[in-house]
């Protein structure tokens, strides 16, 4: 096995981090899913066992990731190892259609090991440390495994106790706090969108990294439909109407891509919502949340229903590691996915240091880059700068209608439809059914087998 190996180039690489559970409960939070009929064999840990690629992560970058590679045709059996310590994967993008009841938390999730071909290595257990001078990392168990590339995709952390009374808040079913973003808690939100007759609705969106940082305004859009279609709210008089609607963001906009920025700004103002921004949430205190302004100022607002999206993070074991760069992520090439320091360490999806919006379609672009030139070093080539940023949000704007953002890096649009004359800032049907019915079938059907490109189609090789 050759040595760890340090870039001494500044032409180095990249590489992004998917999701990936720290706790093997069915509440462990996972970014997508997996799909492949056969079962991984779950066998004991091996001290000190090699394997040519170890995957940390089984998430969606993780997966999809472990599955190209495998189809390179260049491994034998177990010469990939995963790890993660989760014993469901879940769709997770899917939970924002179990938020708007549109879906059930149970049909989006699938056994971590069902996932996996059987002749991938799976560890399921959690990671401890990464030693990546010694090439080695060291499971939870105590026990080391060796490796010739490592692939870091454990993605980020949900913290709902990042907001202070929020996991209480959330966790009680007679209080209409709610969160689409964990398996526990995705499922509260619909019936409490259903069962508000009248009073002040708050929508909020944190400072700092978000997972599909569209979602906590989808959920918003969803609900206003809905009481719209109850007849609760008059989009043209919302003064009058028995529900009041606000969207609290810690950021300047409704969105970080100044495109769809605008036309989102436009709906809100034509929908009568009202827009705290620079207001992040940092307490629920009964039922008054309480914000930080930009100034720091503090303000207390008081809710009938509010729908809260936690603050977001490195894992403990990826940020207290040599792999992090100062904010906690994997410091990764932006074009390449290779690591700015160890030439045989790669990342994508969530864990990364990529700066672009962390979502699954950024893996269906991250994964085959990524694994092109992991083949390329195994053999002593250089990487290739393919990835140019590439990502999408699905945006629900109501039931039946979606803005399918695309773009890549610098917030520049790149948009599938745009050849077919179609502006996809203007919400369309057609791409409602692509993120309701197509994305969760080709999920699992395709892209964590490794056969599914995004606006590329489908892989072959």
């Amino acid at each position: 096995m050759a040595p760890g190996r340090l870039l001494t180039t500044p032409a180095a690489s990249a590489a992004a981090a998917v999701k990936h559970s720290l706790t093997k409960t069915s509440s462990a939070y996972r970014t997508f899913a997996t799909a492949t009929a056969a079962t991984a064999t779950q066998s004991p840990v091996n001290p000190a066992r090699n394997h040519k690629v170890v995957v940390v992560g089984g998430g969606s970058a993780g997966l999809t990731i472990s599955h190209q590679l495998l189809r390179s045709g260049q491994f034998a059996p177990e010469d990939i190892a995963i790890v993660d310590p989760a014993e469901w994967h879940h769709y997770q993008p899917g939970w924002t259609l179990v938020g708007g009841g549109l879906k059930d938390k149970e049909s989006l999730r699938r056994p971590l090991a069902s996932l996996v071909d059987p002749k991938l290595k799976l560890y399921n257990t959690s990671l401890s440390t990464f030693s990546p001078d010694d090439n080695t990392v060291t499971l939870g168990t105590g026990d080391r495994l060796t490796y010739d590339q490592l692939v870091v995709a454990p993605g980020i952390k949900v913290d709902l106790a990042s907001i202070k009374g929020l996991p209480e808040a959330a966790a009680n079913p007679d209080s209409n706090v709610s969160c689409i973003y964990t398996y526990d808690t995705c499922a509260k939100t619909f019936p409490t969108i259903q069962r508000l007759s009248g009073g002040q609705a708050i929508f909020t969106q944190p400072a700092g990294v978000v997972k599909c940082a569209g979602a906590p305004q989808k959920i918003m859009w969803l609900a206003l439909d809905h009481w719209k279609k109850a007849g609760l709210y008059q989009p043209g008089s919302p003064d009058s109407s028995p529900i009041k609607i606000a969207f609290a963001t810690a950021l300047p906009g409704m969105f970080g891509v100044p495109k769809y920025s605008t036309a989102l700004e436009k709906l809100r103002q034509e929908r009568g919502v009202e827009g705290l921004f620079q207001h992040d949430l940092v307490e629920v205190d009964g039922n008054n949340a309480v914000f930080v302004k930009a100034d720091g100022e503090k303000v207390t607002r008081r809710f009938d229903l509010m729908h809260v999206v936690p603050k977001m993070g490195a894992h403990a074991f990826v940020k207290n590691s040599p792999l992090a760069n100062e904010a906690g992520f994997v410091d990764v090439d932006d074009a390449t996915l290779r690591h700015k320091k160890y030439a045989n360490v790669w990342s994508a999806g969530d864990a990364s240091s990529l700066p672009t919006s962390k979502t699954a379609a950024a893996i269906t672009a991250q994964a085959p880059v990524l694994t092109h030139n992991l083949l390329a070093s195994l053999k002593g080539g250089e990487s290739k700068p393919a990835y140019d940023g590439y990502t999408s949000c699905p945006l629900l704007t109501e039931y039946g209608k979606v803005m399918l953002a695309e773009f890549k890096y610098g917030g520049v649009p790149q948009e599938t439809f745009a050849k077919l004359g179609l502006d996809q800032a203007t919400p369309r049907r057609a791409f409602y059914h692509l993120k309701k019915d197509f994305f969760p079938w080709v999920y699992y059907k395709s892209m964590v087998k490794g056969t599914w490109g995004g606006p590329k189609g489908w892989i072959n090789n």
